[in-house]
């Protein structure tokens, strides 16, 4: 028995090496992904300092130029330098990002807890909207409704906000019932409490580290939704410097990689550091996972 007991004491210390390095890990990728973000803002606030001057330069003698120390992101077809146009295009795409999650959140958790707290018909009413928004895939309704508005980042922002809210209502319904049958909404009930005041002073705060980690992740899918937008001619006209237009431009030339390819690389590190933040939310958020 001894010598089991001494075989199995060295175990305990590495296993607790095992578990310090996994949870290290675990958070490497979201410590990661804010600061990535928070390089972006950066830019977003000083970003005109750098690149106001190099966004009406056009050079036909320097154009399709690569990169370099003097254009280090290389030129465009009108001899643009790409580096400053990527800068300014993060003023445009981050912010329409966050606008766009931020109003089809509001308007979705407003949506679905109400018709969870209304129930019977007027759950059913509400719910049955929402799914026929949900039956069309969602690029190509903000297409058509973008093309019926006309370019413009106000319209695309429009045409995202008319697709975006449902996925939201169906979460925070399914948030709400689950929360409407705790002891505490009964308990606020038998209070004396009112049915506005349970579901936004109870129940609504019980349900937000989920709509968060939603809300974190679909910042990404919005960025590159708006960037669809712009390639595709419905987002932001030309010359306004926007990631999804910049890689539409570049999209026929393929020895002149760079056009494109940098543009593609902004929009691949916001994508990428959204999740990477919204899995680190969630692994915190969730007592399971801690």
């Amino acid at each position: 028995m001894s010598a089991l007991a001494s075989a199995a004491a060295p175990s305990l210390p590495r296993r607790a090496r095992r578990q310090v390095r996994f949870n290290r890990s675990r958070f490497l990728l979201p410590a990661i992904g804010a600061a990535i973000i928070a390089l972006w803002c950066v830019v977003i606030v000083i970003g005109p300092a750098f690149a106001a001057n190099q966004l009406a330069d056009v050079d036909v003698r320097a154009r399709l130029k690569p990169p370099s120390s003097q254009h280090w992101f290389g030129t465009d077809e009108l001899g643009r330098d790409i580096f400053g146009r990527v800068l300014m295009g993060a003023r445009i795409t981050l912010p329409v990002g966050f606008v766009v999650v931020l109003l089809g959140g509001l308007i979705g958790v407003t949506f679905g807890s109400v018709a969870a707290y209304a129930g019977h018909r007027l759950e059913e009413g509400m719910m049955r909207i929402a799914d026929l928004v949900l039956s069309f895939p969602a690029l190509i309704l903000a297409m058509a409704i973008a093309a019926a508005l006309g370019i413009g980042i106000t319209n695309a922002i429009i045409a995202m906000v008319s697709v975006w809210w449902p996925q939201y209502a169906r979460l925070s319904r399914s948030l709400v019932l689950t929360q409407r049958e705790q002891e505490y909404v009964h308990a606020a009930r038998v209070a004396g409490c009112g049915s506005r005041r349970i579901l936004f002073r109870h129940i609504f705060p019980n349900t937000v580290g989920s709509l968060v980690v939603l809300l974190t992740l679909d910042i990404g899918t919005a960025i590159i939704t708006f960037a669809g937008l712009s390639f595709l001619g419905l987002g932001v006209p030309p010359p306004t410097p926007e990631w999804g237009s910049m890689v539409a431009a570049g999209r026929l030339l393929i020895d002149q990689w760079w056009v494109s390819g940098f543009p593609g690389l902004a929009i691949f590190t916001v994508v990428v550091a959204f999740n990477f933040l919204g899995d680190g939310i969630r692994d915190w958020l969730d007592p399971r996972s801690r």
